[in-house]
């Protein structure tokens, strides 16, 4: 039996500083994999990718942006129109939990006002420098969404993007919406041959 579905698309941002594992939280939670030679990013990269939400879909476009400091002046240009933003940082690193928390700000008014913005402690599989009743305590002050993660082990990174893209208004969409015929015993979409994640998948 087929249905059709509403289709949204949302601009999504990852920032943060160098080696905090954004890129590896992308990989992660497209690919399911973790490879401890990603190169860093230059600039930004950025990908496609569907979540199937249940009622409706949504196709995210994910931007992996560079964390160091010489591609700062470019990084705006990624992160403007962004409906939603991951700012992540290293919990081993509390340089990285404060560089943060300039990112936030950055974003907040060099960027989108209304962003959904989420605080990502990355590296939950490493010794913990950044306590996290410090962390929760920023994100609730700031009203931010919180989570923790690790991308090496997969623990809290789809559950991580599945929050943040629930959280985004269906009013913030980039473009109008659309329907598709969808049918339950299809594997794929048949407009966008594209894997995509359902809200009951788990963690890792």
């Amino acid at each position: 039996m087929s249905e059709k579905k509403n289709v949204f698309q949302f601009k999504v941002v990852l920032l943060g500083e160098s080696a905090v594992g954004k890129s590896s939280m992308v990989v992660r939670f497209v690919n399911n994999t973790f490879s401890e030679k990603i190169e860093s990013t230059i600039g930004a990269t950025y990908t496609n990718y569907e979540i199937d939400l249940g009622v409706h879909l949504v196709k995210l476009q994910i931007w992996d942006t560079a964390g160091q400091e010489r591609y700062h002046s470019l990084t705006p240009m990624y992160y403007r129109g962004a409906k939603g933003a991951f700012i992540v940082y290293d919990i081993t690193s509390y340089d990285s939990f404060e560089r943060a928390q300039d990112w936030v700000n950055e974003l907040r008014s060099e960027g989108s006002p209304d962003a959904k913005i989420m605080l990502i402690g990355n590296k939950i599989d490493l010794k913990r420098v950044v306590k996290r009743e410090e962390a929760m305590k920023y994100a609730q002050d700031e009203k931010l969404l919180y989570y923790e993660c690790s991308a090496k082990s997969g623990i809290g990174v789809n559950d991580a993007f599945l929050e943040l893209t629930k959280s985004i208004p269906i009013e913030m969409a980039d473009i109008p919406t659309n329907e598709i015929e969808y049918s339950e015993s299809d594997d794929e979409i048949k407009i966008d041959k594209k894997r995509r994640k359902n809200n009951n998948g788990g963690c890792c």
